[in-house]
């Protein structure tokens, strides 16, 4: 008899694990899944088209708060731990749940679940969300650029629409942001790479994916969501850590396993924590994996008007991921209105509405900054709602994407961009040689 299994997931690694592992499993039926950290995906299902003729219906999807109920309900053997961005608390209170509810807790190694691509591969993964990725996957990318190397980035899932018409995704411009629908989530890990002139692909299928990927460039990228491991297995891997959350590197799924199996680890916003926290990173980081080499860096902040700031109040707002599941209190946009002397970043705590007054009241770790949650034309108006009602002189845009066409407000819109500042250790084109020389590109 197949076992019956649950795979809990927040819209991307359920999905891949699944279509990876599970689809053609004649040992295991799916029979839900769940959802968790995003807000609004739950309540659906996974189509039939990419299920597979074992799955004629579908697979529902139920928010993760029902699960000890669905596991008695659907009799379940086994539920699979998806989705990243976790503590190690957040991993043992949910294997507690599961097992008194009667079934078995598993984890995926990503080794079960790799795609292999006859391309050369370099992943850039995270111990953390918020750490940095963005800056380094750019980073790399332009040394791969330089060295005369067509590389085409994949993105990690961020699966929250229609997953039959989201199943390949390939970003070419910003007309095919308007035609995949897509959330402001995703505007912020696509957009760098388009205006970098290159395509960007994501999606759901990422065996399909892997094969468009390979048709277009000599090298793939892998770019990282949250702290989840790649899909597809790697020749070299740069992980990012943050001096901002010294002990995550040991303390967080799977973003330990990350640190683990990099080549480089990447110690960001050294000058934005103590000498003691980067040394706490960086031995930490010599425990588990004693081959990786160590870079130190910087995200240097920079804005084009810096006088639309000066003396003035202003709301900040940052990416969602990072200050809400992923721990940051603040981002690039709240250390721009510090660096360039705003006179007050405001708290939206007292004007937030809907999903943002949902947002700030469930991460009370999050400071004065507003997160860019809008994975629904709702969610978008409640962000715009609760700039209106705060009076600022300006907004500060600290996300990666320039969402300002979808803010409705009549005051200055200040876009915050970062770059990635080595301080000590190997370059970044050093990093990229050595992958290139171990992949017979150089």
């Amino acid at each position: 008899m197949a076992k019956r299994v649950i795979i809990a997931g927040a819209g991307g690694r359920d999905f891949h694990n699944f279509l990876a592992y599970f689809r053609n499993n004649p040992e295991c039926e799916v029979v839900a899944f769940t959802a968790t950290q995003i807000p609004g995906i739950e309540r659906r299902r996974f189509p039939p088209e990419l299920a597979g003729p074992r799955y004629p219906q579908g697979i529902p999807i139920y928010p993760e708060s029902e699960l000890p109920k669905l596991i008695r309900d659907f009799r379940v053997d086994e539920v699979v731990l998806s989705y990243s961005d976790l503590t190690y608390q957040d991993v043992g209170r949910l294997a507690s749940i599961v097992l008194s509810a009667g079934a078995s807790f598993r984890l995926l190694s990503p080794y079960e679940t790799f795609l292999k691509s006859y391309k050369p591969v370099i992943a850039v993964t995270a111990v953390r969300t918020g750490a940095g990725k963005s800056t380094v996957s750019r980073a790399i990318i332009r040394e791969l650029l330089k060295a005369g190397v067509r590389v085409v980035p994949i993105r990690h899932p961020m699966a929250y629409g229609d997953l039959v018409k989201s199943a390949v995704q390939i970003f070419r411009s910003e007309e095919d942001f308007v035609k995949y629908g897509i959330t402001i989530e995703e505007r912020e890990e696509y957009e760098q790479y388009v205006r970098l002139g290159l395509p960007v692909l994501a999606g759901v299928d990422y065996g399909r994916i892997l094969l468009e990927a390979e048709k277009l460039g000599d090298v793939i990228l892998w770019d990282g969501g949250n702290n989840d491991a790649p899909f597809i297995k790697f020749d070299y891997m740069v992980t990012v850590a943050d001096a901002m959350r010294p002990g995550q590197e040991v303390s967080a799924y799977p973003g330990e396993v990350n640190a683990r199996l990099a080549d480089a680890v990447v110690v960001n916003k050294v000058s934005r924590s103590s000498r003691e926290n980067v040394e706490k990173v960086v031995s930490n980081v010599r425990k588990i994996n004693p081959r990786a080499k160590i870079v130190l860096a910087d995200m240097e902040v920079v804005v084009e008007k810096p006088e639309l700031i000066r003396n003035k109040r202003v709301a900040v707002i940052e990416d969602s991921p990072s200050v809400t599941h992923g721990g940051l209190p603040y981002g690039a946009g709240f250390v721009a209105a510090e660096k360039y002397g705003a006179a007050e970043v405001v708290d939206p705590r007292p004007y937030a509405v809907g999903i943002i007054k949902t947002m700030v009241e469930e991460y009370p770790h999050m400071g004065p900054v507003v997160p860019s949650t809008g994975y629904t034309p709702e969610q978008i108006r409640d962000l715009n709602e609760t700039l209106k009602r705060m009076g600022v002189d300006a907004v500060v845009l600290g996300t990666p994407a320039d969402i300002s066409k979808l803010l409705e407000v009549d005051v200055p819109i200040v876009k915050v961009s970062w770059e990635l500042k080595v301080l000590e250790g190997p370059t970044i084109g050093e990093l990229v040689r050595e992958f290139l020389l171990r992949v017979g590109l150089a």
